[in-house]
């Protein structure tokens, strides 16, 4: 697998391809076409790679920075970006991910397109609804992962346990215990 989905939410999950956004050189996690069509199969979106190519690429990350502007907006109060909003509304307008019934069950097929408009889709229902008041960013400081704090009293910290919360739990850990004692 090419990719992480810890947050549970495509849209959110589609963002965290550029890791460590405040870091001088941030990690692209879709450095190629054919890391985007890694993306969209991973994720569980669609059975088959769309067949993405460089102008796929180029749009995908237009499209997953304009999602990033609009949830920033969200978390810290500000008004929506105009750009980013209609960026995101053209694509959420596109046509929907295939879903055909066969003997094996389900299958979902589509273009880059069809899989952005999904998410797309997914973000306008997210930042426009009442799920845009869970939005939380990863309280690990190397970490920029956005995502919807469901949990009971909403103090959930770590995009996910068994990366971030780990890291910054053992680091804690070892700073106790290195530590002199007085």
């Amino acid at each position: 697998m090419n990719h992480a989905f810890p947050c549970g939410t495509l849209p959110l999950d589609f963002v965290g391809t550029l890791r460590a956004r405040r870091n001088a050189a941030p990690g692209e996690k879709l450095a190629s076409p054919g890391l985007l069509d890694d993306w969209f199969v991973e994720s569980g979106m669609l059975d088959l790679p769309p067949g993405a190519d460089e102008a796929d690429l180029a749009i995908a990350v237009e499209l997953r920075e304009s999602i990033y502007s609009l949830v920033s907006a969200r978390l810290s109060g500000e008004p929506l970006p105009a750009e980013a909003v209609a960026e995101v509304n053209l694509h959420a307008s596109g046509l929907p991910v295939t879903l055909r019934l066969g003997p094996d069950g389900v299958t979902r097929t589509g273009s880059v397109a069809q899989g952005l408009a999904a998410l797309a889709r997914q973000t306008v229902e997210i930042v426009g609804g009442d799920d845009g008041a869970l939005l939380r960013e990863c309280s690990r400081p190397e970490c920029t992962q956005v995502y919807l704090d469901r949990s009971r009293g909403h103090r959930r910290e770590w995009c996910a346990m068994k990366t971030c919360g780990n890291r910054v739990k053992a680091a804690a850990y070892r700073a106790r215990k290195h530590q002199p004692t007085s």
